[in-house]
Parts: C-alpha cells; sequence; structure tokens
C-alpha cells in the first residue's frame, strides 16, 4: 500500500513518461509538477518506488520509467477516484451526437465506432458484435434446394441473421426436411447458441428421422454461429499504433497483427476480458502471449438483450484516463444506438 505522496510522485511519473516517451529524471518532476516536496524527498521516493517494483532504471545514469506494477497502481488509484480526466465535454457530447444521427444497422455502427475510437486515442480500436453464440436462438430454416442440398437459416433473438449452404450427407424429401426443421425448432428455440452442441444427442435420437442429416445440420448450427462470430470482429489504426515510439520496429506489432488477422482468436481474448459491466484494464504482462508488451482498455455494450464488447489496443505507455474516458463513452454510445 503506497502512501498518499508516494501515490503522487508515481502519479507524476507516470503523467510524464506518457507524455515525454523517456525516462523519467526527479528534476523533471520537480520542475514541472507541484509535487511540494524538495528534490531530495522525491529522489528518496523514487528510490522506494524502484524497491516495491513500481518503476525501473533502464540505465545507472538514466531516469526512471514505471513498471506493469507501477501502472496497475496509477490505473487502479484513477479508477477509484472515478474523476479520471479523458475526453473534454466538447468530444463526449460530439460522440454522443455521432451516435445518435448513427443508423440502427450493427455493421455500421461497428465500423464507425473502429474509426472514431482510433482517432480519439491513437490505438488500435476493436469493435466486436454481440456474439450469437450468446444470443438465443428464434427460429431455424431448412429451404430445400435438391434432394442432397438445402439452405440453412439461423435467426436469433437480436434479429442477427447466419445462413449457409448445405451439402446434405444424404437425400431427403421436401418432408422429411420440413420434419427435421420442425423438429429442431421445438428442441433448440429459447437455446443460447453455446447450449446447442449440449443439446445434440437428446435432438437425434427424439424422432424417427434421417439421423445422419439431423447431426449434420446441428453442426452446421454450430459453424455457422462460430463464423459469424469470428466475421463481427472490426479492427482499425494498426498504422497509428506504428507511430509511437515504442513500436518503432514494425515486427514487434506482428503479434498483435497476427491476432487482429484471427477474428475468432481476438474474438476470445477480449471477451475473456469482460467479467464485469464497467470499463476493464488489462497491463502489459496480465494479457496473454502476443499483448504482453501491450496494454487493453475494453467494455461491453449492450444491443438490444445481447452483450458485444469495444476496446482499444495500446503501448503499456498509454493515455489511460483518455483510453478510459473514450471507450466508456463510445460503449454508452453503442448501447444507446443499438439497444
Amino acid at each position: 500500500m503506497l502512501s498518499d505522496r508516494r501515490r503522487t510522485v508515481l502519479q507524476a511519473l507516470v503523467n510524464e513518461y506518457v507524455r515525454s516517451a523517456q525516462p523519467v529524471a526527479s528534476k523533471a518532476l520537480v520542475d514541472r509538477y507541484d509535487l511540494r516536496v524538495s528534490p531530495a524527498t522525491v529522489r528518496s521516493e523514487l528510490s522506494f518506488l524502484e524497491e516495491t517494483g513500481h518503476v525501473f532504471q533502464p540505465h545507472i545514469s538514466a531516469g526512471r520509467v514505471p513498471t506493469d506494477v507501477g501502472y496497475r497502481a496509477f490505473v487502479d488509484a484513477m479508477l477509484e477516484a472515478g474523476a479520471e480526466e479523458g475526453l473534454s465535454a466538447a468530444e463526449v457530447e460530439a460522440v454522443r451526437s455521432q451516435y445518435h444521427t448513427l443508423e440502427h444497422e450493427v455493421a455500421d455502427a461497428m465500423r464507425e465506432t473502429s474509426a472514431l475510437l482510433s482517432r480519439l486515442t491513437s490505438y488500435v480500436a476493436v469493435v466486436i458484435a454481440p456474439t450469437l453464440r450468446r444470443a438465443r436462438i428464434r427460429r431455424i430454416n431448412l429451404v430445400w434446394i435438391g434432394e442432397a442440398r438445402a439452405v440453412l437459416v439461423v435467426v436469433t433473438d437480436s434479429g442477427q441473421v447466419a445462413d449457409r449452404t448445405v451439402d446434405l450427407v444424404e437425400p431427403v424429401s421436401v418432408d422429411a426436411l420440413v420434419s427435421v426443421e420442425r423438429l429442431l425448432n421445438s428442441s433448440l428455440d429459447g437455446k443460447v447458441g453455446e447450449e446447442v452442441r449440449a443439446a445434440r444427442t437428446g435432438v437425434e435420437t427424439s424422432a424417427q428421422l434421417p439421423a445422419r442429416v439431423i447431426a449434420q445440420v446441428l453442426d452446421e448450427v454450430i459453424d455457422c454461429l462460430l463464423e459469424t462470430d469470428a466475421d463481427g470482429v472490426v479492427s482499425g489504426g494498426v498504422s497509428t499504433l506504428l507511430a509511437q515510439p515504442e513500436f518503432a520496429d514494425p515486427r514487434l506489432v506482428g503479434p498483435l497483427v497476427h491476432l487482429l488477422e484471427d477474428g475468432l482468436e481476438t474474438l476470445h481474448v477480449l471477451t475473456s476480458l469482460m467479467h464485469t459491466s464497467d470499463v476493464v484494464v488489462r497491463i502489459g504482462s496480465e494479457n496473454p502471449a502476443g499483448l504482453d508488451r501491450m496494454s487493453v482498455v475494453a467494455a461491453s455494450y449492450d444491443a438490444g438483450g445481447t452483450e458485444g464488447v469495444v476496446g482499444v489496443i495500446g503501448p503499456t505507455r498509454m493515455d489511460y484516463a483518455r483510453a478510459v474516458s473514450a471507450v466508456r463513452t463510445v460503449a454508452d454510445g453503442l448501447s444507446e444506438a443499438l439497444g
């Protein structure tokens, strides 16, 4: 537990390092921040913060740099105070106005949000549509287009639609396909997508119908939901991240680019963070491998009863106050537009 004075010194050091991207000397803190203590006291407090792992010294003659532990203490204090100075009032109002005029199509809202969030923060912005696996199945349609072909359509309670053409494992008549459709609707109505796999065995054995076709269609429903979820990830702003001094070597961004190219992996990483309705901040080593030199700020938004995720990914030397404010404001805007 840091004393108030040590928290103040750490806060000043983090703010200065975010501004300059250079190791911070005690003299810079005394000159630029109203710490109301002597330079000797600042040096003493920095030494203590180094011993506790909140800061480190890259070189003997260099200033100090915050560690992941230091950033965490800084962010926790900021969130606890609930008074982060992020977006200006004018910026918040501009964001709200944009969502008031935004068409309520999910895809359009996601693209607009990704571009907006990247502009506000200069970091990579990621927007994830409400996942179909968490939406409740409202209806399954099977349209016969040949003895061994059908079109599968899955409609959820949030109004999202997933469809695909299926080459059936065996020929079926129109009447048999209608019976399969009726059985699946009675068995899966109201189920969350993730429950479909668990219901598979019971559905197969519940009627004297083409069991192989029923099993195949159930697998196609699961795959359809997974692929649609992967497609529901929109990101932007990688080029702005390359402008940050930490990433002067583009190879350092390689793991992030790889993650963003894999929609399902991005979906997994961001949704795994969301255990609360408030903004979540994960710093450096708190993140999975590949993101352990970056920070993630994310929040969930409501889209008519199902949740999506919006967030930014940037260096650990992040303007956390602005990132938290931007993500929270955009999430609120999306909830209002889509909910």
